[in-house]
C-alpha cells in the first residue's frame, strides 16, 4: 500500500471521492508516483466545499472517552422524571450550569461543567446484528457494521482485514509534527468476554498505525521501561544505530520501500525519536502533576486515566482513547457498564461518581489551558440501556431493577474545538426510547470528528484486497458546531 502521510485528500491509499472519480477510469492499480504527486497538487489548488462548513479544521486533537459496556443514559445524561416509575428509575434530575440542561443527581460535577459541551440525546441506530457489545464496539471505533457476528453478537478476534479503528486513520492522514506517540489507547483493551481488541487496530493499514496501548493502572505505580533509554545503551549509541538504519534503507529500493504494507521505517524511526526526546515519557509520569490535581480528577483508573489524557495531548498526541476500565460485559457490582441487574446501586455508588470526577475535571483543566479550543473530546459508549426496567431486548435475562442494551436512543457529550457551549443536539422522546428530533448515527459522530480535523469523511483509503472503501459512510453533524 503506498502511503504519503500527512497529505489530505491526495494518496493512493488516502484521496477525496471527487479525485477518485477522477483518476478512476485509468485504473487504481496503474497509478504511479507521478501521478500520486499531481493529485497532491490538485487537491491542494480545487476548492472544496467542505473547507467552508460550520467546524472545517477546528481540531488539532481528539480525546475519546469510550464507556464500553453501554451506560444507562436515563439514568445520567437524559433524566424523565415525568415518565412512569418503571422508566423514570430512582434517581432525581439536577438543574446544571446551563439553566435548560438538566442532568441525574449523580452527576453534580459535571452538571457544573456544561457550560462547555454539547450533548446529543437523539443518539440512534437499529441493531441489525448490533445488539451485543463487540459488534456494536466495532461499528463505534470504524464506522462499519462486521461482516461475521453470531447470533450472541460475539465477533472472532482482530484480523488484519478489519476496518482501521478511526485513530489509525486519523494519524496516518495528519501525522505528528513532534515526536511523541500519535495514537494511545488506555488503561485496558476493548473487551467483551474473550474477545480482546476487536475494533481497536489499525486492521488493514498496517501495524504501524496501531495505537500504543498502555495497558497499566495509571492509578498505581507504572512501569514506562520501554520509553526510556536502557541503562547500557547511551543516548549517543542509540543515535548510531539510528544512522546505520538510515543506510541500511537508503539501499532499498525506492517501491520496495513505498509498498511496505506496514511502514517500519517510519515506525522505527518515529520510536527513535520517542525515546531520545523523552517527551513521551515525561507525559506519562503523573508524579509531576499536583496533588490537588491528581485528587480533583480522583484517585482511581477512570479519574487518573483522564488526566493522564490531558497530559498527553499537551505533550503532542493526536489521538487517546481512554476505555472504561472494565469488560463491556463485566461484573455492574464491581466496576461494569453493563447492569442487567442491581442499575442504580452501581451507578450511584461506584460507577457515576468516578465517570463525574473524571470527565468535569478534564472538560474544566481543557479549557482552563486553552486546550478546549482545538482539543476535540467525546464521551460516549456503544448504546445506552433500555428505558423500562426488568425487560429483554437482547436475549439475555435481566432481574426487574436491570436495564438491558438499547441503540435506539442514547446520549452522548461532544466538547472543544468549534462545538457549541451549554447546548443539546436532538431530541429523546418522554421516555427516552427513541430519537424525537435530530437523530445521530453513531458513524455520523465519527464524520464529525474527521471533518473537525480537516478530514473529508468520503476519503478513500485502500483495503487489503486493493478495494476502496470511504472512511465512514457519513454526513458530519453541523449542527453541533457553533
Amino acid at each position: 500500500m503506498l502511503s504519503i502521510p500527512g497529505v489530505s485528500g491526495s494518496t493512493c491509499d488516502g484521496f477525496s471521492r471527487r479525485e477518485f472519480l477522477r483518476v478512476g477510469g485509468a485504473g487504481i492499480l496503474g497509478l504511479s508516483l507521478a501521478d500520486i504527486f499531481r493529485l497532491q497538487a490538485m487537491a491542494e489548488t480545487v476548492p472544496d466545499a467542505a473547507r467552508n462548513r460550520n467546524g472545517w479544521g477546528k481540531a488539532k486533537s481528539v480525546i475519546m472517552i469510550f464507556l464500553q459496556g453501554g451506560p444507562s443514559h436515563i439514568d445520567i445524561w437524559d433524566p424523565k422524571p415525568d415518565a412512569p416509575s418503571n422508566v423514570r428509575g430512582e434517581f432525581k434530575p439536577i438543574r446544571s450550569k446551563v439553566p435548560d440542561i438538566w442532568l441525574s443527581e449523580v452527576m453534580p460535577k459535571l452538571a457544573q461543567q456544561m457550560d462547555k459541551a454539547t450533548l446529543i440525546r437523539s443518539m440512534s441506530y437499529r441493531p441489525a446484528g448490533l445488539f451485543n457489545h463487540t459488534a456494536a464496539i466495532y461499528q463505534m471505533m470504524t464506522g462499519y457494521t462486521p461482516d461475521k457476528v453470531s447470533p450472541s453478537g460475539q465477533l472472532e478476534p482482530p484480523s488484519p482485514n478489519d476496518f482501521p479503528h478511526i485513530g489509525s486513520q486519523v494519524v496516518r492522514l495528519r501525522p505528528s509534527d513532534v515526536p511523541m506517540l500519535p495514537f494511545v489507547m488506555l488503561p485496558r483493551p476493548l473487551q467483551e468476554s474473550n474477545v480482546i481488541g476487536k475494533g481497536g487496530t489499525a486492521g488493514f493499514l498496517g501495524q504501524a498505525y496501531d495505537p500504543y496501548y498502555f495497558y497499566q493502572d495509571p492509578a498505581k505505580d507504572l512501569n514506562l521501561s520501554d520509553l526510556a533509554l536502557r541503562k547500557d545503551v547511551s543516548k549517543e549509541r542509540l543515535e548510531r544505530r539510528e544512522s546505520l538504519l538510515k543506510e541500511v534503507e537508503g539501499a532499498m529500493p525506492e517501491m520496495e520501500k513505498a509498498v511496505s504494507s506496514y511502514a517500519l521505517d517510519s515506525y522505527y524511526q518515529k520510536a527513535f525519536s520517542l525515546i531520545l526526546s523523552g517527551r513521551a515519557r515525561n507525559a506519562f509520569d503523573l508524579t509531576q502533576e499536583p496533588d490537588k490535581i491528581r485528587d480533583r480528577y480522583g484517585r482511581h483508573t477512570f479519574g487518573q486515566g483522564c488526566l493522564l489524557a490531558r497530559r498527553l495531548i499537551e505533550a503532542g498526541t493526536k489521538f487517546v482513547q481512554m476505555n472504561w476500565p472494565a469488560v463491556a460485559n463485566g461484573n455492574p457490582t464491581v466496576d461494569a457498564w453493563d447492569t442487567h441487574a442491581a442499575n442504580f446501586g452501581p451507578l450511584r455508588d461506584l460507577h457515576c461518581p468516578k465517570l463525574d470526577s473524571g470527565l468535569s475535571s478534564l472538560l474544566s483543566e481543557l479549557d482552563e489551558r486553552g486546550l478546549l479550543n482545538d482539543t476535540l473530546v467525546i464521551a460516549t459508549g456503544e448504546f445506552g440501556r433500555s428505558p423500562r426496567l426488568g425487560v429483554s431486548t437482547s436475549g439475555n435475562g435481566n432481574a426487574p431493577d436491570g436495564r438491558d442494551h438499547w441503540p435506539y436512543c442514547y446520549t452522548s457529550l461532544v466538547a472543544g474545538a468549534g462545538i457549541k457551549r451549554g447546548a443539546t443536539y436532538g431530541k429523546s422522546d418522554s421516555t427516552a426510547s427513541s430519537p424525537a428530533e435530530d437523530p445521530v448515527h453513531p458513524m455520523q459522530l465519527l464524520a464529525t470528528v474527521y471533518h473537525a480535523l480537516g478530514i473529508d469523511p468520503h476519503t478513500m483509503v485502500m483495503n487489503r484486497l486493493n478495494q476502496p472503501r470511504e472512511l465512514v459512510q457519513a454526513e458530519p453533524v453541523l449542527g453541533l458546531f457553533a
